[in-house]
């Protein structure tokens, strides 16, 4: 299974952020979704991530200046990102090795969806119950 299957049942919508924005849209913004990283694009480009985590360290460099921050500031420039194709596993092996949680996915230099480590666990655990309920029934009906 790939990283495009795993769009295929999540869906390919991206939420993003530019770097101007101020910190503190950008955590609303993360709440209001419930979720843990905003894409951060410039120019239709991706310029960076910012997480939750980058957050808290901009946190505790700067104290409650961070509310007159922006995005820029906090964001991780250096992204990580992974192509439709790569197997799931390679993508669970990524995350743990760079200890990350996001993957915004590219497709030909156009980012096509993002995935989470919650969203590839979820798909792998599905694809072993589903497997596991096909073994069940095979056996069942010998």
């Amino acid at each position: 299974m790939t990283i495009a299957a795993v769009l295929g049942h999540k869906g390919r919508e991206v939420a993003t952020v530019e770097p101007g924005a101020s910190l503190q849209a950008a955590a609303a913004e993360l709440a209001r979704r419930r979720i843990g990283a905003l894409l951060v694009m410039e120019g239709g480009q991706i310029a960076g991530i910012l997480s939750e985590r980058d957050i808290i360290g901009c946190l505790a460099a700067h104290g409650a200046d961070l509310t007159h921050r922006m995005v820029g500031d906090a964001m991780t420039a250096d992204v990580i990102t992974v192509e439709p194709s790569l197997p799931v596993l390679a993508a669970l092996a990524l995350i743990t090795r760079r200890r990350v949680r996001h993957l915004p996915v590219v497709d030909g230099g156009a980012l096509v969806g993002i995935v989470s480590i919650g969203d590839l666990v979820k798909f792998r655990m599905e694809r072993i119950e589903a497997e596991a309920d096909a073994m069940r029934a095979y056996i069942q009906n010998c």
